[in-house]
């Protein structure tokens, strides 16, 4: 069974290799164009296209996928690639392009998306952050096939799994992306065997939507309660991360534990041994792990051997950050 895939990030990789290593034809692979990246800000291939190279499979990564959009040129042409290619099956995962009508009807056997929640929970961009943001104790994967809608089409499989209660996103898409490739192989393998799949449709009720992280999410707003921000360090690790500035420096904080306790937010209300307490609009936050500018992640307890902010000393608000020095 032939196969295009889409996919960019380190959690399609996963899926691509495990197709691959099954045996599937992958005729051709769609990603995102090469962003800059790092200090120098050099182009860097997407985790999808490096798998790819090594492997000698063909790589398109148009702009954009609208025959009628700005990227029309690059549409047309990804187009005549993908009637070349002629695939039985589209897999898609985390592609970061909206796959238009042409696309969908373009293969046989439809397109179908490796999804990292339980939909139609957490439909949309962010379905790991979103998921240890919210607090939940359960996400998982659905194998769903694509319709025109954001996440909305039937679901072919799906699997849950919980999450830890200081998981990280990072750990946790790793466990969903292997979790998600299996899914994937069974799938596919039910597919190209003829094995008929019933194919349930979303209920109407559960739906929520992960928003993509926003920049602005970043800077830690400590007038909400330390419980939420202690679940935010997680959702945001490894990216974007959540900083915060004190006395004219910018810190990550990496992790935290929720306390009770008062303060006024963003207050420094103890300087402990492993861990920095900050109050917060409701408990306080005691950051276990932290990075000063230029310097790496470190426990609470290296770093504050050797640096020591002053009790009561106050991080900005969001609004001071925005606005930078006072003149």
């Amino acid at each position: 069974m032939r196969l295009a895939f889409a996919g960019t990030p380190e959690f399609a990789r996963v899926a691509l290799a495990r197709l691959h290593a099954a045996g599937f034809d992958v005729r051709l692979v769609l990603t995102q164009p090469d962003r800059p990246a790092g200090r120098g800000m050099k182009l860097v291939p997407s985790p999808v296209k490096a798998f790819a190279l090594e492997r000698a499979i063909p790589v398109a990564q148009p702009g954009g996928l609208r025959l009628d959009g700005k990227h029309a040129d690059v549409a047309r042409e990804a187009q005549q690639t993908l009637l070349a290619a002629a695939p039985d099956v589209v897999v898609v995962a985390a592609y970061g392009l909206i796959l238009p009508p042409w696309l969908l009807a373009l293969p046989r056997h439809g397109c179908i998306n490796i999804h990292a929640s339980l939909l139609p929970r957490w439909r949309g961009a962010a379905p790991i952050q979103r998921a240890i943001e919210a607090g939940d104790r359960v996400t998982g994967v659905t194998i769903m096939q694509m319709d025109a809608g954001l996440d909305t089409g039937p679901m072919l499989l799906a699997e849950a799994l919980e999450i830890g209660a200081d998981e990280s996103a990072g750990a946790l898409q790793d466990r969903l992306a292997a979790l998600g490739a299996e899914l994937a192989v069974q799938a596919l393998a039910r597919i190209a065997s003829g094995t008929t799949m019933a194919a349930r449709p979303q209920p109407d009720s559960g739906a929520t939507y992960a928003a993509k992280i926003a920049k602005r999410e970043a800077t830690i707003d400590w007038r909400a309660p330390a419980s939420l921000l202690e679940r935010r360090l997680r959702a945001f690790d490894p990216a974007p991360g959540a900083r915060s500035v004190l006395a004219g420096e910018t810190l990550m904080c990496w992790r935290g534990v929720a306390r009770p306790g008062g303060g006024a937010p963003g207050e420094i209300v103890a300087v402990e041994r492993d861990a920095l307490a900050v109050a917060c609009g409701e408990g306080r936050l005691a950051i276990t792990e932290l990075q000063r500018a230029g310097g790496r992640r470190m426990p609470a307890e290296a770093l504050l051997r050797g640096w020591s902010p002053p009790l009561g000393a106050v991080f900005e608000t969001p609004a001071q950050a925005a606005a930078g020095p006072a003149d």
